[in-house]
């Protein structure tokens, strides 16, 4: 006998007081595909953040998605296959947070010969037992018993790019940003500097060889007229330039053109340039990444190769003071190990568990820090229910703080090639915003990482970004 078979109750062999149950986890991905199906984009249900300040302080799943496992385990379990739905009643008792383990039950109250009529209660309830849904089901049984091969549940997963819209509208409506272009003398790096400057992001200067540039611009096939160029003879000179310019308020951010990204930084951080701040630079990857619901940082993936304990309290804080900008009160950061425990073998996992205290003593501010989390379980609720985690970030990262610059390029990479991942990138703690992006990077990337710069600098007018 195959048990996995749908087999039906007749009205006849329905009996008052049966019940049948089925449990299912709310993730986030249900969350997503329910939005696309119903059209129901409510913040309250999409967004983290709008989320947090709403009264229950998180994300709520829909209430018709819990309605859908009684439709579910109606139309295959109790009755089963042949069954008519005809009325629902629902109250809804309690919120389903993304995670939850939701249990739906009907039981039989009563049986009306005349139409094959039943009523069954329904109700759906949490792993803690708290009913979340109540009501009542009218359904005509089906008169014939029925054997039927389920058809194979489908594989789906909502994709889509719009975690950059909100912030990249607001930068547009603001006026375009002053940006030394260092040493734009390729034609995706003067492609980038177009592109901004047209969605009125960026007010550009371009800094470098004159006779490159708009042999470039040539190739490009993209004219300069009214841009200014800023003569010198080769990228060490532009990005001295551009520090000189950024340090004396003649520009607001800097953006790499094709030049290294370490011969910009060099003179970045030069003790006499003027940029320097107390805090350490750092890289963070703004990351559009299909499958996750919110826009994700991760940091540092390209300035600190290995860095310390006190490079990574300014790593974090530096991302924390983006997601700030952005919007999000309270950002949530996973620090990343390859575990969740602290082991004295692994040093990133001290290092982790030190951060979390820190943040907890007021030595990183603005945020929920926790870790040592491995990977899974700062992105994935179910991941993180299994190993039984509890934690206020886990399953809901905003921040991935990462090891070291080797996991942290490893990491953005495998999202933007495996993933579909858009990656935007800014590199912080310096006194203006630097715009970073790659020959490789998306045209959307690009300019979200000039939008990005935009909104950052009026936050650096405050202190460092």
């Amino acid at each position: 006998m195959n048990d996995d078979l749908l087999r039906n109750r007749t009205f006849d062999e329905i009996e008052i007081g049966e019940s049948a149950s089925l449990a299912r986890v709310a993730l986030q991905n249900d969350i997503d595909l329910f939005a696309a199906i119903s059209g129901d984009v409510n913040p309250a249900q999409m967004d983290g953040g709008s989320a947090s300040s709403e009264p229950f302080g998180h994300v709520v799943v829909h209430g018709m998605w819990t309605s859908a496992l009684i439709s579910a385990l109606l139309g295959t379990r109790l009755p089963g296959p042949g069954t008519i739905y005809l009325d629902q009643t629902l109250q809804f008792r309690h919120p389903v947070a993304p995670g939850d383990t939701i249990t739906a039950t009907v039981r039989v109250t009563e049986k009306h010969p005349d139409k094959h009529i039943v009523l069954l209660d329904t109700c759906c309830t949490n792993q803690a037992g708290d009913p979340v849904l109540l009501g009542t089901a009218t359904v005509i049984a089906p008169s014939e018993s029925v054997v039927w091969r389920p058809a194979p549940r489908p594989d789906v997963a909502v994709r889509c790019h719009a975690r950059y819209e909100a912030f990249v509208r607001e930068a547009r409506v603001r006026p375009a940003l002053r940006t030394a272009i260092v040493h734009p003398c390729s034609v995706e790096a003067i492609q980038a500097v177009i592109d901004a400057r047209d969605e009125d992001l960026i007010d550009p200067i371009l800094i470098g060889p004159e006779t490159k540039i708009r042999a470039a611009a040539e190739a490009a096939h993209v004219s300069l007229a009214g841009i200014p160029i800023e003569a010198v003879e080769h990228s060490h000179a532009a990005a001295a330039r551009a520090v000189a310019m950024g340090a004396s308020g003649q520009v607001a951010a800097l953006m790499k053109g094709s030049l290294h990204t370490d011969e910009l930084l060099a003179a970045v951080v030069a003790p006499a340039s003027g940029l320097r701040t107390e805090r350490r630079i750092s890289h963070v990857y703004a990351m559009d990444v299909p499958a996750y619901s919110k826009p994700l940082v991760v940091t540092d993936a390209a300035v600190n190769i290995t860095p310390s304990l006190e490079h990574k309290r300014d790593i974090c804080q530096n991302a924390i003071d983006l997601l700030h900008v952005l919007g999000v009160e309270l950002p949530r950061v996973a620090v990343l190990a390859a575990v969740e425990t602290v082991n004295a073998n692994m040093p990133t996992t001290l290092d982790a568990a030190a951060l979390t205290v820190m943040a907890a003593r007021g030595q990183i501010t603005g945020a929920l820090v926790d870790g040592p989390l491995a990977f899974d379980n700062a992105i994935s609720f179910a991941a993180a229910k299994t190993k039984q985690i509890n934690s206020p970030v886990a399953g809901q990262a905003d921040i991935l703080l990462v090891p070291d610059l080797e996991a942290g390029n490893m990491l953005a990479k495998q999202l933007v090639y495996f993933a579909g991942a858009d990656a935007a990138g800014l590199v912080l703690g310096a006194r203006l915003p630097i715009i970073v992006t790659s020959r490789a990077d998306t045209a959307h990337a690009r300019l979200a990482s000039a939008a990005l710069a935009k909104l950052a600098a009026e936050r650096a007018s405050r202190g460092p970004i």
